[in-house]
C-alpha cells in the first residue's frame, strides 16, 4: 500500500514537473537567439519540418517539446502555410500562434480599373511578385483556362481589379487564380439574371463593360456611355470606340491614324458592327454595372470636352457642333 502511495506520488510530482517544464518553454523566450528571421512553410508542409526549421532558424530552443505541445491541442493541423517573420527571441506559444493564425508575411497590391492583362503581369513583375512572362504565359495556357472555366473566352476581362495580399513566393497560377475567383464572387447571381434580362451572355457584359472602363473614368458618365452603345447594338450601328481599335494594335504610338481606324482586326469597331469578340481590358465594379444598368437616354454620340467628361447627343448634327466646339484644332475622327 505504501508503495503504492508513493508510486502515485512520484506520477503526480513528476506530471506536474513536467506540466511546468513545458508552461515554462512555451511562455518563456529562448535565452539565445536575437533579431528578425524569416521562416517559410510550404504548402502541406509537415509538422516535424516547421519545427526543424524553426529550431534551425533559432526561432525555438526544443523541438519535442514544441511538437508535443501542437500535436497535444491539436495545433499541428491548424498552421498555416506562408512566409513568416520572427522577432527573436519570442516565446513558443506566439511563434505557434502566429502561424495558427496564418500571420506571415504579405504583399499588398492595387490593381486598378482598366488595365489589360499584359498591364497587370508587368505591375506584378514591378511589385517583385511574380514574372510577367510567366504570368503572361499561364493565363494564355488552355489547361489554365479550362480549370477555371474560361475555355474559348481567355483571361482578359475576368481578372477582375481589386486590393490583393499575396506572400512573397505565390505562384503565377495561385494569383491568377484569386482574381479571377474574385470576379466570380463579384458577378453574383443577381447580376447574372439581369444579363439574361437584357440579352447579353456573360461574356459579352464584361466585353461592353471593358468598352465602358477605358471610354470614361467619371462613375455618374458610365451608364450614359453604356447607353450609347446598347442604343447603336440596338440600331445595328458600329459602335466606333477608340479604344477596341488602340487593343486590337500590335504597336500604337499614342494617336490613331486613319490607317490605324481602316485596319483588318477583328476589335476594330469602326469596321465591325455589334461587339468585338472579346474584352479589351479587366472592367471594374462600376463598368460591368453599367454594362447591366444602361440609363434610359436616346444618345447615339459623345465627345470629350477635354477635361475627362463628354457631351452626349442624340443626333448627328448636334454630335458634329459639339465636336467643332470641343475639338477643334485636334486630329478628330468620327466616334460615338
Amino acid at each position: 500500500m505504501k508503495y503504492l502511495f508513493f508510486t502515485l506520488l512520484f506520477v503526480a510530482l513528476s506530471s506536474l514537473l513536467l506540466l511546468g517544464f513545458l508552461l515554462a518553454f512555451l511562455f518563456y523566450p529562448p535565452l539565445y537567439g536575437q533579431g528578425t528571421v524569416e521562416v517559410k512553410v510550404e504548402r502541406g508542409e509537415p509538422l516535424s519540418s516547421v519545427v526543424r526549421k524553426l529550431k534551425d532558424h533559432g526561432v525555438i530552443s526544443n523541438e519535442k517539446l514544441f511538437s508535443l505541445w501542437a500535436r497535444l491541442w491539436g495545433l499541428d493541423k491548424k498552421i498555416h502555410w506562408g512566409l513568416y517573420r520572427f522577432e527573436r527571441p519570442l516565446p513558443p506559444r506566439r511563434v505557434l500562434n502566429q502561424m495558427m493564425l496564418g500571420k506571415g508575411v504579405f504583399h499588398r497590391i492595387t490593381i486598378p480599373e482598366g488595365l489589360t492583362a499584359k498591364e497587370i503581369a508587368e505591375l506584378l513583375e514591378k511589385g517583385a511578385l511574380a514574372s510577367k512572362d510567366r504570368f503572361f504565359a499561364e493565363a494564355r495556357s488552355l489547361e489554365f483556362l479550362s480549370l477555371v472555366g474560361l475555355e474559348g473566352k481567355g483571361i482578359e476581362g475576368y481578372l477582375f481589379p481589386n486590393t490583393y495580399y499575396f506572400t512573397p513566393f505565390a505562384a503565377e497560377r495561385d494569383i491568377l487564380v484569386a482574381m479571377v475567383e474574385q470576379f466570380r464572387e463579384i458577378f453574383n447571381a443577381q447580376m447574372k439574371e439581369q444579363s439574361k434580362e437584357i440579352g447579353l451572355s456573360l461574356h459579352e457584359v464584361v466585353t461592353l463593360a471593358s468598352l465602358i472602363e477605358k471610354e470614361t473614368g467619371i462613375e455618374a458618365e458610365r451608364p450614359l456611355v453604356s447607353a450609347v452603345f446598347h442604343n447603336r447594338l440596338r440600331a445595328k450601328i458600329p459602335l466606333q470606340s477608340d479604344p477596341t481599335v488602340i487593343y486590337g494594335l500590335k504597336s500604337f504610338s499614342g494617336s490613331l491614324t486613319r490607317k490605324d481606324l481602316q485596319s483588318r482586326s477583328p476589335y476594330n469597331t469602326y469596321r465591325i458592327r455589334g461587339l468585338p469578340p472579346g474584352p479589351i481590358c479587366n472592367p471594374g465594379l462600376a463598368s460591368l454595372r453599367a454594362a447591366l444598368y444602361p440609363a434610359r437616354v436616346p444618345y447615339l454620340y459623345f465627345v470629350s470636352k477635354n477635361d475627362g467628361s463628354h457631351l452626349f447627343s442624340m443626333r448627328l448634327g448636334e454630335h458634329n457642333q459639339a465636336v467643332k466646339i470641343y475639338q477643334s484644332g485636334k486630329q478628330r475622327h468620327p466616334r460615338p
